[in-house]
């Protein structure tokens, strides 16, 4: 038995369970993922949700909004986890102590990697600075991105996020609405880290129009995963990561951490899809 967990707030719709008893029925083992709302827990405080779930066998739980930030200043975060990066998305339970890792950050390359290949991020700009697109800046600080221009209609959450950036060494600036349109068009590469394409928020970050020029793009919202922003981008001859790609990766690096097993992606893709046709329009 893998006793699994996500922490959150307002959590009812989450994909994660289905897709780590999927990746546990793959490895042989079974596995509950519980559903760990605060807004249904009563006097809630992440320590000692955390703290219950280590006395009652979790091997660990995912960690998601808005407790990613106040995990990470209480875990300890393993090593290959950049220092200045501020959120914590996974925490793992051991006799040694708790273990924390950010799987939006490697999952975010490792979707990149399987998506591109080698191809360099080059010049980058990125809308939206909140939890996402912190981990998605430090993935593409992590592939090599040239630079990394940041935009957030909370302009100091914007700047907050190029000053952390900096501390870890990128090569990162904030791009204001006056010099947006012009930062969109000589990008090498667009990523979407807003609400806007969810089917809640219906739109897109990126004028259809100011398309064309780029190499890549990337949308962090999977439900759609077609996005009016990935058909745009693909209608103007522009490879395409949907956010399916990073739901997806940073689940499959989340369990190998839980169950200290490797996840063959490529074969665990057709087995979520056989079990669940309509992730593949969201």
């Amino acid at each position: 038995m893998l006793k699994l967990g996500l922490i959150g707030k307002g959590i009812s719709r989450s994909q994660s369970a289905r897709l780590h008893v999927l990746l546990g029925r793959m490895c042989g083992f079974d596995v509950t993922y519980d559903y760990l709302d605060s807004e249904k827990i009563a006097d809630f405080d992440l320590i000692d949700q955390l703290t219950a779930c280590a006395n009652a066998g979790y091997a660990g739980v995912n960690v998601t909004h808005p407790y990613k930030t106040e995990a990470r200043k209480m875990i300890t975060p393993r090593k290959r986890l950049a220092n200045a990066l501020g959120a914590v998305n996974t925490v793992v339970f051991r006799d040694d102590g708790w273990r924390g890792d950010n799987t939006d950050y490697v999952g975010f390359m490792r979707g990149y990697r399987g998506k591109f290949g080698d191809q360099a991020p080059g010049m980058v700009l990125q809308m939206g600075a909140g939890g996402v697109g912190l981990a998605a800046a430090f993935g593409l600080h992590g592939l090599g991105a040239d630079r990394i221009l940041i935009h957030d209609k909370d302009a100091d959450r914007g700047k907050t996020l190029v000053a952390t950036l900096k501390d870890g060494g990128a090569n990162a600036a904030f791009v204001g609405e006056a010099d947006l349109s012009d930062a969109i068009r000589t990008a090498d590469g667009l990523v979407n880290c807003t609400p806007v394409g969810m089917n809640q928020y219906p739109g897109s970050p990126f004028e259809a129009r100011l398309l064309g020029g780029q190499k890549w793009v990337f949308d962090a919202v999977y439900t759609p995963v077609e996005t009016a922003f990935v058909h745009s981008a693909r209608k103007a001859g522009i490879l395409v990561m949907t956010g399916f790609e990073l739901f997806f990766f940073q689940g499959i690096e989340a369990f190998e951490v839980f169950s200290g097993t490797q996840i063959d992606g490529d074969a665990a893709r057709i087995e979520y899809f056989n079990a669940y046709p309509e992730a593949l329009t969201g």
